[in-house]
């Protein structure tokens, strides 16, 4: 079997290591090989030579004329299906790794490892181990057709990636596959708005942290966590219990949550600053606006927008005392809209000149808000990036 591997990067290097393949990149401008043997030619090759296979880098969007150019498409999860065991995918539009983590975190001494979107590639997870925990994105559930999972955790979706899927619905439909495929005693919990579904895995659904731990039996007063993270802490409890039938407290309690997601600091004179930089959404954004309600906030907004219309979000949160610093890309956008709803506003251009403006006016018991709802790299190459220039700025 002749396999074209689209797209030079983490996922596909993984599966160059452990088979002869052919390798198609845009940012290649001259054939040559790898240090395993394999050829890497520019993109505009891929016709000239056939496959039998093609599996794409997850961000290869289906407009990708490698992708129109292509006859047998398939996700890594479908390539490797048949080498993995119980399998757990993990799937929404925020809270992704950290629920994974958590999930790792309550079954890491049940021989259960995780990888997918993060971490390790599915083509390097040990085939030995008993459970695999997968996040999930989007862009490998638009190309996965035969995998399945034997538990489904999907988190709320909300409108993100539609440069990527085009609309909303194609986004959607893309979180929703994994349903499709599962199988008479296989287990998905999801949002209550899909309670209808065709499927036939057996289907738990939730409203909100509250419902889930009822449902659960979770005591809510045990746990360490506030929202967004509270609902990721009692859906990988959810996952242990399905599994096990136990609670583990202690160790989700003892979970320590990634920089970057609503981080806490505090400058040379005590004023609270938030790195919230992997916000990069509407939703996740609104989450941590939400989680200060009780303060004024400074909130900086802007960056790479990723063809989603963020007035939505300028609506929902005018309520809110707040004072947008605007940057980055959609900037020109975010003043527009928060014009037109009538909220207090600064353009700022960067965030070097937002965190300078915020300094000059930040009070004691503020919050100065990185929550960008937008990717980073029209000005940083990475959200981690962008939320380290922020910490090492706050004094």
């Amino acid at each position: 079997m002749k396999i074209a591997l689209l797209g030079y990067g983490k996922t596909t290097k993984a599966i160059a290591k452990k088979y002869k393949c052919d390798i198609f990149d845009d940012n290649i401008k001259e054939p040559f090989q790898d240090e395993n043997k394999n050829n890497i030619y520019p993109a505009k090759e891929f016709k000239n030579i056939k496959s039998d296979v093609q599996i794409p880098s997850p961000g290869i969007a289906p407009s990708s004329s490698l992708i129109k150019q292509s006859n047998n498409v398939m996700s890594d999860y479908d390539f490797f299906d048949n080498q993995a065991p119980l399998k757990i995918w993990i799937s929404g539009t925020n809270g992704k790794t950290t629920l994974t983590q958590m999930t790792q975190c309550l079954l890491e001494d049940k021989e259960a490892i995780s990888g997918g979107n993060i971490g390790t590639p599915i083509a390097s997870m040990d085939k030995d181990k008993k459970i695999w925990i997968l996040e999930t994105s989007s862009f490998t559930l638009h190309y996965t057709n035969k995998a399945r999972a034997n538990i489904y955790v999907l988190l709320p979706i909300t409108s993100d990636h539609l440069s990527w899927h085009g609309s909303f619905m194609e986004y959607e439909k893309s979180k929703l596959k994994p349903l499709n495929t599962m199988e008479e005693g296989e287990i998905a919990i999801i949002p209550e708005k899909y309670k209808d579904i065709k499927t036939n895995a057996y289907i738990i659904t939730y409203k909100n942290s509250d419902d889930l731990a009822k449902y659960f039996d979770i005591d809510i007063e045990k746990l360490s966590f506030k929202e967004p993270f509270l609902l990721d802490a009692l859906l990988a409890m959810a996952v242990e219990k399905i599994l096990f039938f136990t609670l583990s407290y202690d160790k989700i309690n003892n979970f320590k949550i990634d920089s970057h997601k609503i981080e806490e600091l505090r400058d040379n004179q005590n004023r609270l600053w938030v790195n919230d930089s992997k916000a990069t959404n509407m939703d996740s954004s609104l989450q941590a606006i939400k989680r200060y309600e009780d303060k004024k906030i400074h909130l900086v907004l802007g960056g790479e927008n990723k063809g989603v219309d963020l007035e939505p979000l300028i609506k929902e949160i005018k309520k809110y005392n707040l004072i947008i610093y605007t940057i980055g890309k959609a900037e020109n956008m975010i003043i527009e809209l928060a014009t037109k709803h009538d909220i207090q506003h600064l353009a700022c251009g960067d965030l070097e000149n937002a965190m300078n403006k915020i300094k000059a006016s930040l009070q004691n018991g503020e919050v100065a808000l990185l929550s960008p709802a937008c990717a980073s790299l029209d000005q940083f190459d990475s959200y981690a990036s962008r939320g380290n220039f922020f910490k090492d700025n706050i004094n």
